[in-house]
């Protein structure tokens, strides 16, 4: 079934352009009366949503131009089969709370070409050019007709594939996400699927420890973002990528080691690196002296027992909290304040929290990204295993959790493969003239990443 896409897009560069809009189905018929409900964690991240684009290198022979594309569709096609709450609908249950209908009524596949080769794109590239092959629709008033899934399939003339995912944040974080791209991948090669999607609700028992006590600060920082007000203006970003080395992430631990009582700590580079972007973008926003306030989120499923294949979400939020006016190496104690909130949220803590907001749900959601720097940890997921041929492997990931607010968002995810195991690419979303000064500041500078994307 093909959609016409509104005329305006077919306006917005010349070496670009959309070519048609359609919805696929699985190929399989989904039985009848079948609905998924959404978990407290699924309902918190309801103001949000996620574009991932993953850039593959090709060569095209001649007349081939479009074949690839009409592949991908068919193996999404099929792959569907294993995804029924992607391919259906929302309703809202008895209590007013969205559920999915599964209907396979589908997915939006959009399909594109650019002109040139992806690595010229590449070159360029920056985070309205890069918007562009991600398509997403904002919920519009009849809901039961939306997708909650986009795809896009981006062809380059002279060479080259960009596929973009969008999703509404309420279905699946950026670990199902991947796992889901992962699928399609498997499902393209002829394999079998490798993590299959795994439907079924948050723990819900556990074994109590004798006098325990409630995780409050966690609890605390949920209660205070939930009676939050959602800002009604919406500030103007603009995006960077930097790419860290294994080398230079090594490097990077090492200058944040500090001592513990049974001698040196060692950092995780998610720890490291977040100390390290809070401390600048601190300094950057005028505290030379301070941190400002900052939370951090970590994907949950290991904590809670969940298989890998889980699919929802089990990100958490907390608050990292610095202490007045600091002293010394305002990196190091970044860091130490990082793995200490790290160091706390363990099952129990977030058991207390699941259990909390079960209790105190209230019915209008509300945004709990914001309004402190959030620094997002994307680490424990493979993008780069998502290769759909044998020669189509993929050259570089980004994503993005949109809307951001406040202070600004700091995403540390994997690097490539061939630059080490180590390997981070931090995407980082700031005020303009903030991100303008972040690739000045000497504490960045010092370890000399690459520039992937500038604003």
């Amino acid at each position: 079934m093909e959609l016409s896409l509104p005329r305006v897009l077919f306006l917005k560069c010349v070496t670009f352009c959309y070519i048609c809009k359609r919805t696929v189905v699985s190929t399989k018929p989904i039985e009848p009366g079948k609905y998924m409900t959404f978990s407290v964690l699924d309902r918190c991240m309801e103001k949000n949503h996620i574009r991932m684009v993953y850039y593959y290198q090709s060569s095209l022979g001649e007349g081939e131009f479009g074949k690839m594309t009409k592949n991908l569709r068919e193996t999404l096609s099929e792959m569907l089969n294993y995804y029924p709450m992607v391919t259906g609908r929302l309703v809202r249950d008895s209590e007013e709370k969205w559920k999915v209908k599964c209907n396979d009524a589908g997915v939006r596949v959009v399909e594109a070409k650019a002109k040139g080769s992806v690595e010229e794109w590449l070159k360029n590239v920056d985070s309205e050019k890069e918007h562009m092959l991600v398509y997403w629709e904002d919920m519009y008033h009849k809901p039961y007709y939306w997708s909650t899934f986009y795809v896009q399939i981006t062809e380059f003339e002279e060479g080259g594939l960009a596929i973009g995912l969008s999703c509404f944040h309420l279905l699946a974080d950026y670990t199902s996400a991947t796992n889901f791209l992962k699928a399609w991948s498997d499902i393209s090669l002829g394999n079998k699927i490798t993590v299959l999607p795994l439907f079924h609700p948050l723990p819900s028992t556990r074994k109590r420890i004798s006098n325990h006590h409630p995780y409050f600060e966690l609890i605390n920082h949920y209660k205070s973002s939930i009676e939050r007000p959602i800002p009604i203006k919406e500030e103007k970003y603009t995006i960077i990528s930097l790419g860290f080395s294994h080398q230079m992430v090594n490097a990077c631990i090492s200058k944040a080691q500090f001592n513990g009582p049974s001698g040196p700590i060692t950092m995780t580079p998610f720890e490291a690196l977040a100390g390290l972007f809070w401390a600048s973008i601190s300094n950057i926003k005028g505290l030379q002296n301070g941190l400002i306030d900052m939370s951090i989120c970590l994907d949950a499923r290991k904590l809670l027992g969940l298989d890998y294949g889980f699919f929802g979400n089990t990100m958490i939020y907390n608050k990292v909290h610095a202490n007045g006016n600091l002293e010394g190496n305002i990196f190091v104690q970044a860091t130490r304040y990082i793995r200490e909130v790290v160091a706390k949220m363990d099952n129990e803590g977030i058991m207390d929290l699941i259990e909390w907001l079960e209790k105190n749900e209230m019915n209008s959601p509300r945004m709990i990204n914001g309004p402190d720097l959030i620094c997002v940890s994307l680490e424990n997921v493979e993008p780069y295993l998502s290769v759909f041929e044998d020669w189509l492997k993929p050259l570089r990931v980004s994503c993005y959790i949109e809307p951001v607010l406040g202070e600004g968002q700091v995403l540390i995810l994997p690097g490539t493969p061939e630059e080490g195991p180590l390997s981070r690419v931090v995407m980082v979303t700031l005020k303009e003239d903030e991100a303008i000064k972040l690739f000045e500041d000497d504490l960045i500078s010092q370890f000399s990443p690459t520039i992937f994307m500038k604003c």
